[in-house]
């Protein structure tokens, strides 16, 4: 029912939350996980081998012996891609990890009852400095939000281990996510067709500023990631003939600054 997808660069000390969280996880039918180790020098392929034997069948590990991210390959599509089995498609970085063992379980129900919704997202929590702080949730209850507010959200109003879409969602790639393939823009291509499902159920945990993190390697590619940013938006605009120019126009001033 559901190939979850979990990128790992040098996460010794965070990856067993990640993997622990996986193995908790209490569904009524069969998923998978499949963890790339993108050639980590910290031990990190260790101890992911080392769960595939506790738990065979379930997680899969795919390791690499020469950094991908460094030379621009992109990870999901060139190596990952191939292996999805699942209906649906969850996410989790190898830094962050799940806290309800029920998650897949909701978000599944959720898109199932929603046959005109693409992608399913849920309140998380930020955890920086050891310490649990603020929840990153864009609404109060459950519910859909739409299109132009995951646009105006910018990637950064759901967490990424709070995302699970539909497999043909996650895997089509329009001209606007060949130009930039992260979470924002696979947020933006699950919420087209229906919107984006939000469940306030707090259920993962999103760890900021740590070492390997997205947001500190974004950090160091700061300038070449926003310019990468405005090329996508510009080319969703086209894409979508305008249908969302305002909201776009709107974020597209916010990277001119």
């Amino acid at each position: 029912m559901v190939t979850v997808i979990c990128l790992t660069y040098n996460h010794a000390d965070y990856i067993r939350d990640a993997l622990d969280g996986f193995a908790a996880q209490q569904a009524p039918w069969r998923f998978e996980v499949i963890v790339h180790d993108d050639a980590s020098t910290d031990g990190t392929a260790d101890i992911v081998r080392h769960y595939e034997k506790l738990f065979p069948g379930l997680i899969r590990g795919v390791y690499q012996t020469e950094n991908q991210y460094s030379r621009g390959v992109s990870i999901p599509q060139t190596f990952l891609y191939p292996l999805i089995r699942g209906r649906y498609v969850a996410l989790c970085e190898g830094d962050d990890y799940w806290t309800d063992p029920h998650k897949l379980a909701k978000q599944v129900a959720a898109l199932e009852a929603h046959p005109d919704v693409d992608i399913c997202a849920h309140r998380a929590r930020r955890l920086r400095g050891g310490k649990l702080r603020s929840y990153v949730s864009p609404r109060c209850r459950d519910g859909v939000i739409p299109v132009r507010r995951v646009i105006s959200g910018g990637g950064k109003f759901v967490a990424t281990g709070s995302l699970l879409c539909r497999r043909e969602a996650y895997m089509q790639q329009a001209p606007f996510r060949e130009i930039l393939a992260n979470d924002y823009s696979l947020q933006i291509q699950g919420s087209l067709r229906g919107g984006m499902y939000f469940l306030h159920d707090c259920m993962s945990v999103y760890r900021r500023d740590v070492p390997g993190s997205w947001t500190q390697l974004q950090r160091d590619r700061n300038a070449a990631y926003k310019d990468r940013r405005r090329q996508m938006l510009e080319a969703l605009d086209t894409y979508t003939q305008g249908r969302w120019h305002r909201t776009i126009l709107r974020r597209l001033r916010r990277y001119s600054h």
